[in-house]
């Protein structure tokens, strides 16, 4: 026989089921804010909008549903009371005194003390009645007030005429009193007025949260400006404005910005010292190597030197970047038809495209080096190499395509790495050391771009350069 459950078990087996009920009951609220997380908007400015107009439209609401079920529905109440209170006492002065003089006199005392037009039809019945309008206050309240007040069968119109109400009723003697009464008298028709009001307070309301919130948007978008420009590597000119905690944000963009240039400006020397003096070293050993007989020896060193100066300046220009240059104005289609040129004396033939004005502003240098490597590493694996530079809205694309081997899809992103070399595949570094798309990725993003691999439709490799402009 199995043993009593413990208590632990079933304390765990109930919080189990308690969880699961949970989860199930939060699917729906989960599902609604993830499709109003969906559909709302994703700016600052508009999302700031909706939380002031929101309440505001909430409120005039509210106050509208107040104003029209409380203030309308009794002030539409005590005035067709009133106007049902005349008709009840015409009624009993008329079933006193039914002589056609007194008839004529209630139909003049009707008409210049209660402003109400009202005439007896003998022998008459009561129209069928007709569909009720719908959601009007005049017609519910009027109907209430003749069937407490008067008493007897009626038929009522508040809608055949726009401004008047036509009331008929049914009297002892089959006489029909119809009576004719402007529709001021027993309903309150000033809505016109309250929705002008309402409507116009909240445009007044509306206008000044849009501006007041553009106002409050404004430096944030300027700070979000000189942050992009920054990453881009152009100059900025920026000063902290707006509320306090968008000061604070743009002082501190600001102290970020001194501590990366002093940085940058330190390595900057530290390289230049290094280069300085390795460089003396190489052209000591270059001079030594000069005076010596020429021997095949002599010839492997004079090799392994040039070697070794080229491997120092693709390592230096790799920790340098592109340090110290300004960003400017650049004509990137004077810079491909100059390398289409410069290949062209080397019997190499590059297909340059460009779709729209590329004259965008870059650290030119850097970018030509950029783009030379690129160039450069597909005329060393292609025969046929392909440039395409296309302007589209804020994104500068350069394309650079070959017919050779390329990479398998699997060691694209380690081609990237610095000092990787591809055994299995083409390596993209001329001085082979592995720095050729490290040094390329380095410069796009200095940009604020991004570069990537793909299959080439030549059958080789494609590099995709993307950099905002």
């Amino acid at each position: 026989m199995n043993g009593p459950i413990s208590q632990p078990g079933m304390a765990a087996r109930a919080a189990g089921t308690v969880r699961t009920a949970w989860k199930t009951a939060m699917k729906g609220p989960r599902r609604l804010f993830g499709w109003l997380g969906e559909v709302m908007p994703k700016g600052l400015f508009v999302r700031s909008l909706i939380i002031i107009i929101a309440p505001v439209v909430i409120l005039q609401s509210v106050v509208a549903y107040v104003f029209l079920e409380r203030h309308w529905q009794l002030v539409t109440r005590r005035l067709s009371s009133a106007v049902s209170s005349d008709i009840a006492a015409l009624i009993d002065i008329y079933e006193v005194s039914p002589q056609a003089r007194m008839t004529s006199e209630l139909v003049r005392i009707a008409q210049d003390k209660l402003g109400l037009e009202v005439e007896f039809l003998p022998g008459t019945e009561l129209p069928p009645q007709g569909p009720k309008p719908f959601f009007s206050i005049l017609d519910e309240v009027l109907s209430e007030e003749i069937s407490r007040q008067v008493a007897r069968p009626f038929w009522i119109d508040t809608v055949g005429r726009s401004n008047l109400i036509e009331i008929r009723i049914l009297l002892d003697n089959d006489v029909v009193m119809r009576v004719f009464a402007r529709r001021s008298l027993a309903y309150a028709s000033n809505s016109h007025i309250f929705l002008i009001w309402m409507l116009g307070t909240s445009f007044v309301l509306v206008t000044i949260a849009v501006l007041f919130q553009f106002n409050q948007i404004r430096p944030i978008l300027r700070l979000a400006d000189a942050a992009e420009a920054f990453g881009m590597g152009r100059d900025v000119d920026f000063r902290p404005r707006g509320a306090r905690e968008v000061r604070r944000a743009g002082r501190a963009f600001i102290e970020m910005k001194r501590r990366i240039e002093r940085s940058i400006d330190q390595r900057t020397t530290m390289l230049n010292g290094v280069s300085h003096d390795l460089r003396t070293i190489l052209t000591r050993f270059k001079l030594s190597l000069s005076l010596m007989r020429n021997s095949p020896d002599v010839q492997d060193l004079r090799k392994d030197v040039d070697e070794m100066g080229n491997m120092l300046e693709a390592y230096l220009a790799f920790a340098r970047g592109d340090a110290g240059e300004q960003s400017r104005p650049a004509d990137i289609a004077a810079m491909l038809e100059t390398l289409q040129s410069d290949y062209a004396r080397q019997g190499r033939n590059i297909s340059v495209s460009v779709v729209g004005d590329v004259v965008v502003t870059v650290r030119p240098l850097a970018f030509q080096r950029l783009v030379a490597n690129l160039v450069a590493n597909a005329v060393r694996y292609g025969d046929k190499v392909n440039i395409t530079a296309t302007r589209q809205s804020r994104w500068l694309t350069i394309a650079v395509e070959d017919d050779g081997p390329g990479i398998e899809p699997e060691l694209r992103e380690e081609a990237f790495k610095p000092f990787l070399r591809l055994d299995t595949a083409r390596n993209v570094d001329d001085g082979g050391t592995g720095l050729g798309l490290a040094i390329a990725r380095d410069i796009v993003r200095s940009h604020g771009g991004e570069i990537e691999l793909s299959d080439s439709p030549l059958g080789g490799l494609k590099a995709t350069i993307r950099v905002p402009v």
